[in-house]
């Protein structure tokens, strides 16, 4: 593997100035994720609590019309003269015909009047669909009778027609319902959040509505309370079951100046927490935001079954005219020809092919939330069964990104190990970096006080520098000394995964601090579940050489390349693909964006409130490598059903379509209307039913 020559403390220069344009950046961020959302909140909210409340009425509406067209086609079935005649008996009223037909024109308005009304919206927007081929089907079943009861020659089909008009009420009723079923993650999450919070103002508490919180409020959370916002912990400690919103099952403990995410539940500690984010910039929110976008998002698979329902549509018109044509020049009757095309076209309403893919999207969408996998790009997470290299960012990812201090060497008498410590902690105390953070509490166990540094300034990709009690201390890479050509202590590396900081005082070189970044328990089982689906693991890290390969070893890992600065990413995800690699990338969003863009399938690891990596087309909630199995698994599993679905919707019709237009009618068998609603309606159950499995394939959290 190549081995790319500088070094960094991991990515992010772990400066001041860096930091706060770093923090500008996320900033600006916000901005943008806010306004995507103003823009979301007016459109139409695919399964928010409007589309949510409509959709439930829908239901309800097609339940209620359901019944009764089913309470009037007993007596439709039990006056009409077919029925009679196939089972045996006569049992005819005054007026038996016209009787038939009052009851079946209220079930055909009635009854029918969703699909008439789709028929109409279909027309105008010039896209004839299932709605059409329904309409044309029962409206010419119902003219037809009727035309019979007023004169015409012919057998009525009134009892078809009350039938049909049932089984399509009954699919479309079971079809609509489990499309609410795979939003009810959505609803879940929507509901997470409590209605009031309790905001502290001296010495008083006040409950506020939820939209009356205001960024920097102090709320108390109670014991068993679910967190109202977005916030950091100003006072007290308790643990936190995220759950719901990261997939992480244990409870987490949270104390002084952890942040807290909205919607999560505390544990038996009270809290108080200054407020962050609140209603459209929190993270539920967001949350929420992704899935439905994603659920809208059209992917290619649905694009495809876009184009088969339309081309159904077309053949099925094409057949049902050219059946009943083909009928009357074979010297049939008008009615039996007609019963044959009225056949053709109620089977090859693609119902099954209209819901294959949008409930397989709608279920892989919210199940990968619950599971702490936000989908940005529903074509990325499709693609993500292709995935032949994984390139991870090492810290944080593969390893716990939590690192403590092994060793502190003085190589200078004038300052003893301690002393190195501590001046190299004032460069360090305003920084975020595992790096920083790591020293720092080192220096607290020690109780030293911490310098105040002036001139701060940060050497880029390579370190800091500052002023400290009248010295020039310098805290840098192995990169930064070999540039300079200082000479590195033989003893400064040891076989252990550490990651070495060195420090200069005057220019000259009075010390090093080794640290080391815990590898990741889960991080082991994840490489063995990539490689045993051919997939390469490779690592990127800021590390020096002899670190990065003891992880690599202890990994199991196919590569790594070490000492890699930000820029270098970019150019080693296109190494891979240009060798012909599927090439997935994982970074922490702020500095990884350019790599995670040009990578086939960018994911971003993030935990809490940085939803908001543009680049990425994924992002796992935890930052767990084993996330990132689950996702490549579900991914396929999601593929799958959706060619299963797409296979079983047209390959029904392609059976169906022939019999009901008579070709084996030289035998005695020919498909009636009634049975092929029956079969068309049992296809879009089946259809719903394996989307409904997928539940069963995400990892067993």
């Amino acid at each position: 593997m190549e081995n790319h020559e500088h070094h960094t403390h991991k990515e992010k220069d772990h400066s001041k100035m860096n930091h706060s344009h770093d923090d500008h950046a996320k900033m600006d961020h916000s901005k943008m994720d806010h306004t995507k959302m103003e823009h979301h909140d007016h459109g139409n909210v695919p399964m928010g609590m409007a589309g949510h409340d409509h959709h439930k009425m829908m239901i309800e509406d097609f339940k209620k019309r359901f019944w009764i067209s089913l309470i009037l086609t007993i007596p439709i079935l039990v006056f009409s003269p077919m029925i009679q005649g196939f089972f045996g008996y006569e049992w005819l009223l005054p007026g038996n015909s016209y009787v038939l037909f009052g009851l079946s024109t209220i079930v055909y308005f009635y009854g029918g009047w969703p699909f008439l009304k789709g028929l109409k919206d279909e027309l105008s927007q010039g896209a004839p669909g299932m709605m059409t081929l329904i309409s044309m089907a029962i409206s010419v079943a119902y003219f037809y009778s009727s035309a019979t009861v007023f004169g015409l020659r012919g057998m009525d089909f009134f009892w078809e027609l009350a039938t049909l008009i049932d089984i399509m009420l009954l699919g479309h009723w079971l079809e609509m319902k489990s499309v609410l079923g795979a939003s009810k993650a959505l609803q879940l999450l929507v509901s997470m959040m409590p209605s009031e919070a309790h905001r502290v103002k001296g010495d008083t508490v006040e409950d506020v509505k939820l939209e009356d919180l205001l960024k920097d409020d102090i709320i108390l959370i109670k014991p068993g309370e679910k967190v109202p916002a977005d916030g950091v912990i100003v006072e007290g400690e308790s643990y936190l079951n995220e759950s719901m919103l990261t997939g992480e099952s244990k409870p987490v403990k949270k104390s002084l100046e952890n942040k807290v995410i909205g919607g999560s539940l505390n544990g038996n500690g009270s809290l108080k927490v200054r407020v962050e984010h609140t209603g459209k910039d929190s993270y539920l929110n967001k949350v929420i935001t992704l899935v439905q976008a994603a659920q809208k998002s059209k992917s290619k698979m649905q694009n495809l079954s876009d184009r088969a329902a339309k081309w159904l549509t077309y053949i099925a018109l094409a057949i049902g005219f050219g059946t009943l044509a083909t009928w009357l020049f074979l010297g049939f009757p008008f009615v039996y020809a007609l019963e044959r095309m009225v056949t053709v076209m109620v089977i090859a309403c693609p119902h099954a092919l209209g819901l294959a893919i949008p409930l397989v999207v709608a279920i892989s969408t919210a199940v990968s939330a619950q599971n702490g996998l936000l989908i940005r790009n529903r074509t990325a997470f499709e693609e993500s069964r292709k995935i032949s290299a994984l390139l991870f960012d090492k810290t944080g990812t593969l390893t716990k990104g939590d690192f403590g201090v092994t060793r502190v060497e003085s190589v200078n008498k004038n300052y003893d190990s301690t002393e190195v410590l501590r001046l190299a902690s004032a460069l360090e105390q305003s920084s975020e970096h595992p790096i920083a953070v790591g020293i720092i509490k080192k220096v607290k166990e020690n109780n030293a006080t911490i310098p105040k540094p002036e001139n701060f300034n940060a050497i880029t990709g390579k370190g800091v520098e500052a002023k400290v009690e009248g010295k020039n201390i310098k805290v840098v890479s192995p990169g930064y000394l070999r540039d300079e050509k200082i000479d590195i202590p033989k003893d400064a590396y040891s076989d252990a995964a550490e990651t070495v900081v060195f420090v200069l005082i005057d220019g000259s070189l009075a010390g090093y601090i080794a640290l080391a970044d815990e590898i990741r328990p889960e991080s082991a089982e994840a490489v063995k579940i990539f490689k045993k689906n051919n997939i390469k693991v490779l690592m990127a890290t800021g590390d020096n050489e002899k670190t990065a390969k003891a992880v690599s070893d202890k990994l199991g890992l196919d590569g790594y390349y070490s000492e890699v600065l930000p820029h270098q990413k970019v150019e080693i995800v296109k190494e891979l693909q240009a060798k012909g690699e599927f090439v997935a990338m994982t970074g922490d969003g702020v500095n990884d964006a350019p790599a995670l863009a040009q990578a086939n399938v960018g994911i971003a690891v993030g935990s809490g409130t940085d939803v908001a990596a543009e680049t990425a087309d994924i992002i796992l909630v935890n930052s767990n490598p084993q996330d990132i199995a689950n996702l490549i698994l579900f991914g396929k599993a999601t593929y799958n059903k959706m060619i299963q679905n797409i296979a079983w919707a047209t390959g029904y019709n392609t059976f169906a379509i022939p019999l009901a237009a008579g070709v084996l009618y030289s035998t005695g068998f020919v498909l009636g209307p009634a049975v092929g609603a029956v079969l068309m309606s049992l296809s879009t159950i089946i259809v719903a039913i394996n989307a409904q499995l997928l539940k069963k394939k995400i990892g067993n959290k």
